[in-house]
């Protein structure tokens, strides 16, 4: 119904900032004691982000904040579009017209660090997003629709008829969160550069806007492995935080790839988990 879809939608609008602020400091928090440190309290990123909000904004031009603005918006749209239970083809697309306008606002300004950062951020997305568009294909093979709230109500998990999908999203789930050894264009933690590529440029509202906005995607990423497990919620809930887990004991034994290492390990891997298991049950379903 209707009624309920626009409470979910306004339920991710309102809680996706905080479960992705909290996951952020559970981020921090596990990452501190892997290295044998206290860490930050786990509430710490909201107060960056307050910080932020409170500091001055400075811009380059007129079109900086704009993109900005629009990534966080087109971000906000696409998590919508998920909790909605739309069709799960055009939310990809979403999701990765939300990543241009973050890659046009940093094109925007005139810093040899920022556009460097960008064009490391394209490489980025062409590495993980045949990815992106796996997913929705394999679910439609697997379930026959490409629309979420049917996907949900399929008969059994897409995890039986997907594995190798499922394992490649979960691999390119390293680049998407930024997390080494695939951040190139930007890192949330201060151990790679000292300059931090996309981000260079902006500051107070327009660096907060950002930071929520990557908030966003989190929990809609992380949504999207419970999607492989929705039949069975214990389970599914489960399985997205032993993978948010996972990415970030990954990001603490790796140093980062260089682009080139970078590009070619995730096709390949795409390739060999997320097309050959597509291409089977293709197979399959036209036997």
């Amino acid at each position: 119904p209707a009624l309920l879809t626009a409470f979910h939608v306004a339920l991710y609008v309102v809680l996706a900032p905080v479960a992705g602020g909290l996951l952020a400091g559970l981020d921090r928090r596990f990452s501190a004691r892997l290295q044998g440190r206290v860490g930050p309290p786990v509430v710490q990123p909201f107060y960056d982000v307050f910080k932020l909000m409170k500091k001055a904004t400075l811009s380059v031009n007129r079109f900086q904040n704009f993109y900005v603005f629009l990534f966080l918006v087109f971000m906000i749209f696409t998590g919508s579009m998920m909790f909605a239970g739309a069709d799960m083809l055009l939310m990809v697309f979403a999701l990765t017209l939300s990543g241009v306008f973050f890659v046009l606002a940093a094109f925007s300004v005139d810093s040899p660090y920022s556009h460097t950062g960008a064009e490391r951020e394209i490489l980025q997305m062409m590495s993980y997003d045949p990815m992106l568009i796996l997913v929705p294909v394999g679910m439609y093979l697997a379930t026959g629709s490409f629309r979420i709230d049917e996907i949900v109500m399929s008969p059994r998990p897409p995890i039986y008829l997907l594995p190798g999908v499922f394992a490649g999203y979960v691999f390119i789930l390293t680049m998407k969160f930024r997390k080494s050894p695939f951040d190139l264009s930007m890192s949330h933690h201060a151990h790679q550069e000292i300059v931090k590529g996309l981000t260079t440029e902006f500051s107070g509202k327009a660096l907060a806007a950002i930071e929520v906005a990557h908030w966003y995607e989190n929990v809609l990423l992380l949504a999207i492995v419970y999607l492989f497990f929705s039949q069975v919620p214990v389970i599914g809930s489960s399985m997205v935080l032993l993978v948010y887990l996972l990415e970030i004991f990954i990001d603490n034994i790796n140093a980062r790839f260089r682009w080139e290492l970078a590009l070619s390990t995730i096709w390949i891997f795409t390739l060999v988990s997320g097309a050959v298991n597509i291409i089977i049950l293709s197979y399959v379903r036209g036997m």
